[in-house]
Parts: structure tokens; sequence; C-alpha cells
């Protein structure tokens, strides 16, 4: 399995809305390991996906911190 290259801090596009009011796709990465910890960019919610879970429902990194 292939791993995408991401880092804390990236903002990244889901593939699927967060089920919150705004219905945003973008997600800071906030924590990136075996699993990988994302805040919705629009309520502040955070969630936690299986690497393997995250690779699939990921649509692109749009920014990097660097």
């Amino acid at each position: 399995m292939e791993f995408i290259k991401i880092e804390v801090g990236d903002i990244v596009e889901m593939k699927k809305e967060h089920p919150c009011a705004k219905r945003s796709k973008l997600f800071e990465v906030v924590r990136v390991g075996a699993d990988v910890k994302l805040k919705c960019q629009a309520c502040g919610n955070i969630v936690m996906l299986d690497r393997e879970v995250f690779n699939k429902k990921i649509k692109r990194v749009i920014s990097s911190e660097k």
C-alpha cells in the first residue's frame, strides 16, 4: 500500500463532506501516524481516521505549510 505524503498543518480536500451545518470538504491535518487526525475547517470538530481509510477518502492535498 502506498501512503499519500502529508504533514501536520496541511489542508486536504476529502471526497465527502463533513456532516456539520456548513458541509465543508476541507480539513487541516493535526496529527499523522498510524492514524490521521483531521480538523474540519468549518466547525472545528476533530475527526480521527485509520491511515488506510484516510488514503481511500482523500481527494487531494490543497496546501502545505512550506
